[in-house]
């Protein structure tokens, strides 16, 4: 049965976040009681109460509000979203409708640290301000810190045109809650399990048999001597040579499609999944990869010796095999991890790195899929490893490890 709700006298909206929502009464889908008289919504803020909240994201639904304002009459020439994002690297995301041409864009302002500033707050702003020649107007949705809405037309807006978009910032307050929320808990859990294992568990329900064999080229490394460093070293030293190791290793396996699975200590378990049956093109992302890894470590290397530091040194293993990833642990406490005898090889191998003298050494597996030049090393008993493996290094370009 449908149900029609009163807002009770006095009960106000505030910045858009004190609804009769909060007061646990139900919501009317087309039209509010308030004062004792029936207030009809527009098609806007009916469309914000119903149908908001399902949309896939804040650029769709900055796109769509913007349309349906246009449709009840407000003349807008573009629009600016602005959330604050729980992110490593993201303080705060912009997106930027036109609507000539109901296309979004999306501005980044990057967290601070170093020699970054903090993101400047008006970004939709002065975007708005380049598109049109009248005034910007902008209005918090729900709590004083909550997402920010800016519009802006080819003239100055009329009293009734800012108050139906302050109206608009009231109603859109909660599908931007919503969308915050769930924008929050994938960013959490790209930031901690990487993006297609946090695809992976947002999809799924969590339990212990949910799991899938994959097959891909796998990159295990960690850093030599680290015991003796972390026990010679202030602790902020050591964090800090961790952080800039891990900067290196990471960044190049995500500029080669791969990703993290895991920090163990101070080694790296990273994936580059095989897609589209095509194993040569995992395994030649997986090499590139090392050597941008090696790129990379050389010129932290000279950096740290110009700062008087000791240099670090790393060994990394290359594999292709299959993997069962998905959902491992204890009733109550679960990891989302790959584990399988292809895992256990590449961690036996990056063993052989030391005792080669190799920095970055690659199984016959994965060598029989590439093209990329490499030097055979012969085959090699590897502890705990049944079968002998064929062992292969990237061409002398690289420094023997130390």
């Amino acid at each position: 049965m449908a149900l029609a709700s009163a807002i009770i006298p006095g009960l106000t909206m505030g910045h858009g976040g004190g609804s009769a929502l909060r007061q646990g009464l139900p919501v009317a889908k087309t039209a509010l009681f308030r004062h004792d008289r029936l207030m009809q919504l527009s098609p806007t803020l009916a469309w914000l109460l119903d149908a908001a909240s399902d949309c896939r994201g804040a650029d769709r639904l900055l796109a769509e509000l913007g349309a349906h304002l246009v449709a009840d009459g407000v003349p807008l020439a573009a629009g600016a979203l602005t959330l604050q994002v729980p992110h490593p690297l993201i303080a705060k995301r912009t997106w930027l409708w036109r609507a000539d041409s109901d296309q979004v864009i999306e501005a980044l302002g990057f967290a601070p640290g170093g020699l970054a500033p903090d993101p400047p707050d008006d970004a939709g702003r002065r975007w708005l301000r380049d598109v049109a020649r009248g005034e910007v107007h902008e209005d918090v949705a729900g709590r004083f810190d909550g997402p920010l809405l800016g519009w802006i037309g080819p003239r100055p807006f009329t009293a009734d045109e800012i108050e139906q978009l302050r109206q608009a910032a009231r109603f859109a307050a909660t599908p931007l809650a919503l969308l915050g929320a769930r924008a929050t808990l994938r960013a959490t859990l790209d930031a901690y399990l990487g993006t297609r294992s946090a695809e992976r568990v947002l999809a799924a329900p969590l339990s212990r048999d949910l799991g899938e064999t994959i097959q891909a080229a796998l990159l295990y490394a960690d850093l030599r001597n680290f015991t003796s460093l972390s026990e010679t070293t202030p602790p902020a030293a050591v964090i800090a040579a961790l952080d800039a190791w891990f900067d290196r290793i990471a960044g190049a396996v995500h500029a080669f499609g791969g990703e993290v699975l895991k920090f163990i200590g101070d080694g790296v378990l990273a994936i580059f999944p095989v897609v589209e049956q095509s194993p040569r093109r995992a395994c030649d992302a997986a090499l590139r990869a090392a050597s941008a890894a090696e790129a990379g470590m050389a010129y932290l290397n000279k950096e740290r010796r110009a700062q008087g530091l000791p240099p670090l040194s790393f060994g990394a293993a290359l594999h292709l095999g299959e993997m069962l990833w998905g959902n491992i642990g204890a009733a109550n406490r679960l990891d989302f991890t790959a584990i399988g005898p292809a895992v256990n090889l590449a961690s036996r191998l990056e063993g052989l790195c030391k005792p080669l003298g190799r920095t970055v050494l690659v199984s016959g597996a994965l060598a029989a899929d590439t093209e990329m030049p490499l030097v055979a090393l012969g085959t090699h008993v590897l502890r705990g490893i049944a079968a002998p493996c064929e062992v292969f290094a990237l061409p002398e370009t690289q420094s023997p490890i130390s």
